[in-house]
């Protein structure tokens, strides 16, 4: 009997471009409201699609503490995230919904 071998699933495989990483952050947007580590794991999932080395050493963290701070059990700072989304050229922008009366 043949035993089948399985790759484990990364989701950073499949992060080709800035349209699929865009994707990626509005959905862990809307489930951080429930999820709080939904958007460090989604910039963990860009972070690991490139070259996480050099991700590293722009943000200043080791490669280890960058991948476990963006991991599913990390919990990093909002400084982290910002130095983060500012190394991969991503800008995160608020905008308030104002409710007529």
């Amino acid at each position: 009997m043949t035993q089948e071998k399985y790759q484990r699933f990364d989701a950073a495989d499949y992060i080709k471009n800035a349209d699929d990483s865009a994707f990626l952050l509005e959905a862990a947007l809307e489930d951080s409201v429930e999820d709080s580590s939904a958007l460090p794991v989604a910039l963990g999932i860009i972070a690991r699609s490139g070259n996480l080395s050099e991700l590293a050493r722009r943000v200043g963290m080791s490669r280890d503490g960058l991948y476990r701070a963006l991991s599913e059990d990390g919990n990093p700072t909002w400084s982290t995230i910002l130095k983060v989304t500012q190394a991969l050229d991503i800008r995160l922008e608020m905008h308030l919904a104002h409710q007529s009366a």
